[in-house]
């Protein structure tokens, strides 16, 4: 077997925050597969659900816009935080997001085709002229539109997360649901479900999950030898059954507690709603997008650069 490099671990170790000898211990054991090491420690009982999401590295702002009706996030990304709180690059994002609803390019190299606002050129040209205005690359990353429904946007810190709900409306006035709607929206950019309902996870997410909680349920009855090992083994999948409820209650926003109410659903909140207004609420799709995320940054090590402009 490789030897375990010490980088390794650290990875495994700010993934799942257990300690580096258990860490090591679970890739020795998995022959230095990082996400099989991830359920070992899981089944030990070490570590949480983990969310694999890439590090957040790169600046830039995520923006969420509806435009007569056309819901809109998108993200554009420039080297500093500086820069993002720019105004001229904000106006700049904004502008291309209205070109994403209005336009309907199909993907980023079509939106870079796109005529923008107030000009006869391409967005892909003025992107170059902020360049060069504001002295740092930016890059339009990526977007998704909603045309269809009610749209609700929603941006936090200043553009670090950027939200966009969508649901179906029957018997009430789209302008009667906003409210709704913000709620929804600040609950997905805190809580950060991955689906909408329970439904919506891929069936080998699920078994992935249910065969992690069947291994920790049994490794924590092993202790009780008196117990048959069939008794062991039902009462192990007894606690998976609760213990996939929890999971689906943080994967998915309609099992999640409502975050102003918590002694409810979220579910049960957008239907106490549709009682109230007299009509039907779906919430049918959402998008949160975190700015940078999945962008690995050059790690700088300022002393280092210092040193080194100094020889």
């Amino acid at each position: 077997m490789a030897a375990i490099s010490a980088q390794l671990v650290k990875e495994l170790r700010e993934m799942t925050g257990v300690g580096m000898m258990d860490c090591k211990k679970a890739l020795a054991a998995c022959d230095g597969d990082k996400e099989k090491a991830i359920d070992w420690l899981r089944e030990k009982g070490l570590a949480a659900q983990t969310k694999k999401a890439g590090k957040v590295a790169a600046e830039g702002v995520s923006c969420a816009i509806v435009a007569n009706g056309v819901g809109v996030v998108l993200e554009v990304n420039s080297q500093t935080d500086f820069v993002a709180k720019n105004e001229t690059f904000q106006e700049f994002v904004k502008d291309v997001a209205l070109v994403v609803a209005n336009e309907n390019p199909a993907d980023v190299e079509a939106l870079k085709a796109s005529t923008y606002p107030g000009t006869d050129r391409t967005v892909d040209a003025v992107t170059a002229d902020k360049v060069l205005s504001i002295g740092e690359n930016i890059q339009i990353r990526r977007f998704i539109r909603y045309a269809e429904g009610v749209n609700v946007p929603y941006v936090h810190a200043n553009g670090k997360i950027g939200v966009l709900v969508n649901l179906a409306v029957e018997g009430i006035e789209p302008a009667a649901v906003e409210e709704l709607g913000k709620d929804l929206a600040m609950q997905i950019a805190a809580m950060s479900p991955a689906y909408v309902r329970s439904t919506e996870v891929p069936a080998e997410e699920v078994e992935k999950e249910r065969a992690v909680q069947l291994a920790k349920a049994l490794e924590e009855g092993a202790a009780n030898a008196k117990l048959p090992e069939a008794k062991r083994q039902m009462i192990a999948e007894k606690k998976v059954e609760g213990r996939m409820n929890n999971y689906f209650a943080e994967v998915c926003l309609l099992n999640q507690a409502f975050v102003k109410e918590n002694k409810v659903t979220v579910e049960a909140h957008v239907k106490a709603v549709a009682k109230q207004l007299g009509g039907k609420i779906e919430v049918v799709k959402f998008a949160r997008f975190v700015t940078g995320e999945g962008i690995e940054k050059k790690e700088e090590n300022f002393a280092d650069e210092v040193a080194s402009m100094i020889k």
